[in-house]
Order: structure tokens, then sequence, then C-alpha cells
């Protein structure tokens, strides 16, 4: 930390970006001695340093310490969520356990997290104002509305908090407790973002939002999923709203008395011609550019909308009429946070971050532009001289980052995929290309080909008792719609259609069986994507269209006549190319829906 708390704002965080970026080398050098130092007596360095007469050296780190994953430090993570000490793995007390959005088995991962960690991810959020104010003036003569949300938190067993990075912040004195500043200065009062229940919250930040509407310079969720459910939520409910400034009373359903006791000073006095402008607005058949009206002095929409999220950016796009940017401010994930956008008005395809050197000690595992390993060694045993420091980087090449961290993460492989795009003074700037090994997301849920194959797997067995078999599938994230669901392709044979069409009589599947694979795949899938569908409904029911036969034949002399080769061919288990898509969807004959919620029990996390 250079001795000094991260808390610069304004010019001297505009300086301090300058600094980190001019002496990346040096401050990442420092780090790792300091992450040595403290953590030296841990059972996890001794483990592969034992014996070291000077276990501080940065070279005999990396010597040692090998690459790791998530499954390889977990169970050090369990036992310290069962009560051991923290010493396991760090020399810091753990203070919570982080739930990430990405899952191992099945279940969601927990990273370790220490108190210091609060003020690297502050600090982190307090350089994003002064970038912008670089590019938009006076963002300090209104206000953001901003919709945060918090998700309710559970424990591990021996007592520490479980809960997202997220909510974690909104918790904190960092958040809870900050002075006044003009620049941050939310519609939402802090109870409607720390309120539990989703829909309440959601009420009480768009009603806030709505009676501000003049005052808002600026738009935002974290996720641009978040921000269009905001929007679908106001469609279903801006008559309620209008109803309540119209009377200056709140809807009896909000019943969250820290909702009902803030809003009662938001919601003051009756105001019929805000009503009635609201409803004019709203009362429209297309919605086409309805965030400029609504907030008509808004400049900018702030939502992250790379990787899965780049499939939002025509609906954004379309509410906004493309008359607001969309600005990324800053990459992070449940490890560590990684760098901020010092272009925020940039293209969102262009979108890059440069990466801070002191927000922990990074290396880069060299992939090829698919995402794969390079070398030729197993997945799960990266040789440590592989990695490559953070000033080292090559322009143009794709990485791993690979991240080592106070609160107790050593080489450990964060799963994402970054090209190289630039560099800021000596620090590298990265464009996020997706996630390894994902194949379909539309929310915070991430859906890998295997675990996509296991569930089709499973559900196509209710195709058996009916002659029916599974011939070839693929998949599509649909967001036309909000919020998004998974699409399966489904080319199905009926081995009993040709003896039955003698008789005169075809069979034809019953749609409830489809209906029923499609809950079986869904209750196949994996925790986060459960709780997205039956908890937090960011994701909508699972949708299988079956297709005519030959479809997958027709979609193979597609990608063959743009280039695929006839002897590597493989299906793509999810469709990205439009014109494949609008193959698959001349060709669908039937379409059927989950018919309920799949099953999902609250866990650690």
């Amino acid at each position: 930390m250079d001795g000094k708390k991260l808390e610069y704002k304004g010019e001297e965080a505009l300086k301090e970006i300058e600094r980190l970026t001019m002496k990346a080398s040096e401050v990442q050098e420092s780090l790792l001695k300091q992450i040595i130092t403290h953590n030296r007596e841990t059972e996890y360095l001794n483990k592969f340093m034992r014996g070291e007469k000077n276990i501080t050296d940065i070279a005999e780190f990396k010597r040692s310490v090998p690459v790791t994953t998530y499954e390889r430090i977990f169970p050090y993570i369990q036992r310290i969520a069962n009560g051991e000490d923290s010493s396991l793995i760090t020399g810091h007390s753990i203070t919570e356990m982080l739930c990430s959005s990405g899952t191992s088995g099945g279940e969601p991962k927990i990273m370790p997290s220490i108190a210091e960690d609060l003020e690297r991810r502050t600090f982190v959020y307090n350089l994003t104002m002064p970038i912008m104010n670089q590019y938009v003036p006076d963002l300090d003569e209104g206000k953001a509305m901003y919709l945060f949300f918090v998700k309710a938190e559970m424990s591990t067993p021996c007592g520490l908090p479980a809960r997202t990075v997220l909510t974690s912040y909104y918790k904190s004195k960092h958040f809870k407790c900050r002075t006044y500043d003009p620049w941050n200065d939310y519609t939402s009062p802090d109870q409607t973002i720390l309120c539990n229940d989703s829909n309440q919250s959601m009420y009480c930040q768009l009603l806030a939002g709505l009676i501000h509407r003049r005052q808002v310079l600026r738009l935002g969720a974290v996720f641009a999923s978040a921000f269009l459910r905001a929007i679908s939520f106001l469609e279903q409910n801006w008559r309620q709203l209008c109803e309540d400034i119209c009377n200056g009373q709140l809807s009896s359903s909000i019943t969250d008395p820290s909702c009902r006791s803030c809003m009662s000073s938001v919601l003051s006095t009756p105001d019929p011609r805000l009503a009635d402008e609201i409803t004019r607005i709203c009362s429209q058949k297309c919605w086409k550019g309805i965030l400029c009206q609504l907030w008509p002095n808004a400049k900018y929409i702030e939502a992250v909308v790379t990787g899965s999220m780049a499939q939002y950016v025509p609906a954004l796009k379309h509410y906004s009429d493309g008359r607001l940017p969309l600005v990324c401010t800053l990459y992070a994930s449940s490890e560590c946070y990684f760098g901020v956008n010092l272009k925020p008005l940039c293209d969102p395809a262009d979108v890059a971050f440069t990466l801070l050197p002191n927000m922990g000690y990074f290396e880069f595992l060299p992939l090829g532009h698919n995402g794969k390993l390079l070398m030729d060694f197993d997945e799960g045993d990266v040789p440590n001289d592989k990695l490559v420091d953070l000033v080292h980087v090559k322009l143009g090449c794709f990485y791993e980052p690979v991240v080592t961290t106070f609160a107790g993460l050593y080489r450990y492989r964060v799963g994402d995929v970054l090209q190289v795009v630039g560099f800021h003074n000596n620090a590298p700037q990265v464009r996020f290309i997706c996630r390894r090994n994902v194949v379909i997301s539309v929310d915070t849920e991430k859906t890998n080909e295997e675990d996509l194959h296991r569930s089709v797997s499973m559900s196509k067995k209710l195709l058996e008792p009916y002659d029916g078999l599974l011939v070839e599938y693929t998949s599509y994230p649909d967001t036309c719609s909000v919020p998004g669901h998974y699409v399966l392709y489904w080319e199905i044979l009926h081995c009993g259609i040709k003896a039955e069409a003698e008789n005169g009589n075809a069979v034809v599947l019953d749609g409830s069986v489809l209906e029923e694979c499609c809950i079986a795949v869904e209750e196949q899938l994996d925790y986060v994507y459960r709780r997205c569908r039956s908890h937090d409904k960011s994701v909508g029911p699972l949708e299988i269209r079956v297709v005519e036969p030959g479809t997958f034949d027709a979609l193979m002399d597609l990608f063959i006549s743009q280039g695929a080769s006839m002897n590597q061919y493989k299906t793509p288990r999810c469709i990205k190319s439009k014109k494949a898509l609008k193959l698959l969807n001349s060709k669908v004959t039937a379409s059927f829906f989950s018919p309920r919620d799949p099953n999902w029990v609250p866990k650690m996390c």
C-alpha cells in the first residue's frame, strides 16, 4: 500500500494512475515482496518453500510455488470456512468469503477476503469519476440514477459472512459511511439499495429516479442485463409508480420498513404534474429512445458491456435511441480488481482496461486466439516458467490472468481470456474477450460445454419411451426479451414414425414431454444458473425449439461454404453467426418452454 491508504480523488487520482503505470515493474515487485513477507508463515507457502533460507525471494517463489486452480486451493478455503485459522493461506485475518459467479462441480466458488481488500476496491471506484470528468464535465451538478442491489448473505459454518463482492462493498463502512460527494450523488437512498427484496428495491429505486428525473445526469447498473431488467420492470409497473407520485404516497406493496421510512422523505408531497409527464411518456406504444425522454439530461449509461454482456448493447441503444454513450469503467472479479478504462466514451467493442499494478501480483498464461493453451501440457499442470510478467506481455497476444493476492491466492488462474491491445506508460491495456470454456450466458451465470452436454444428455432420456432420438443440438442466448433465456435447437428422430405412418397414424411427441425435457435440462445446470432462474429471476425459462430433419446437415453445409473444414467440422454448441441463427430459426417446427422453475436451495453462497 506504499504506506498510504488508497484514498485518491480528483487530480490526485489521475496523478496516481500515472505514477503506478510508469513504475509498473517496481510496484509489482514491491507488492509481491509484501505478500510473501506477510504470508511467509502460512501452511500453504511452507508446503512449497519449506527449508528455503530466503522464503521472501521472488525468484524462489516463482520456482517453487505452482500455478493453481480453484479445485486445488478449495480444500484450504473450506477448512477456513469450517473454522480453522486464516494462517492456512494468509498472514491476515480473513473477514469474509466472497461468492463468485463461477462454479466448481456445480457449486458456487467462494474466495477469501481480508479487510484491506475493501480499501483496494474503494481505490478503484474512486478512480472512475476523475477519469469520467475528463470527458464529461459538470457531473457534480446533478445526480446519478444507478440501480444497485444486494443479495441475501449467508454464513460459513464458522460464522464468516458469505456474500457477493458487491454486497460486501455496499454493506461496508466504505459505502454506508462515505462522506457526501457531489460526483457520486445517487437518486437511490442507501436503504433501498440494501433491501434484500430485489422487487421492492427495484420499485423504490426507480421511483426515486423518476422523482429526480430532471436532475439525473447519468444512468446505470453494474451489468447491462440488470439495467435492462429495470426497463422491463418499469414497463410493468409505471402506472403504479405514477400513482404513487400523483398521490404522494408509497404503494402498500412496499412492506420493507427501511424502504418505507426513507422513501417518505423522497415522496414527500403529491406531484400530479410530474405523474402526468411520466404517464404521457410511458403510454407510448414504442419505447425506442424512452430513456432520453424520461431522463432528458442524462449524458451516458454506465454498465458492464464486455464479454457476455455485449449481447445487450443493441437493446441499450434501442432504449436510448443511440444517443447515450455506453460506458464501461472497470474490470474486476471476486478474486481481484484489475484495472480501469481510461477512455470510457469509446465504442463498447473497443473497451480496454489499463491494469493497475497495485491491485495484486499479475502474471499471464499465453493462450491462442481461441482461448486455448498454446503449449503442449495438461490444463491442470502448467509449468511455472511458462508465465509472463505484467510488463512483458506482447501486443496483440492472448492471455489468461494469474493472480497472487494478500488474501491467500497464489498464482491462481482466474479463467478469463484477455487480449493485449496497447500500453499506458508501462502497464498493459487489455480487452476482455470471454471466460474460458464458457459456452452460453445471459446474466451472471456461466455455462460451459461440459455442463451443457451433461444436462442435455440427461434430459434426452425422456424421449426414449416415445422412441425419440436426439440427433444433434446447439444453443443460443436469446436476449431479445428481458430477462434473457437459453434456447436449445433440437433435431429429433422419431424411430417409430415410419411404422406408425404405415398404419395411417403418424406419431408426434406430446408437447408436455418436451416441456419436461426443458425443465430436466435446467435441473442439471449448475447452482448459479438455478439461482438466477428461481430466485433472482434474471434468467427466463429455458426454451427448446424443435427443428425439421436435416437441419444440422444444412448447418454444416453453411459453415463449410464459409471455409470450415469438412474433416474437422464440429457442430458449435453455441451459435453466434447471424446467418446460422437465421437458418436454424427457418427450420423450427415447434417451440416449448420450461413449465416451472428448477429446484434451488440456498447454500453457503
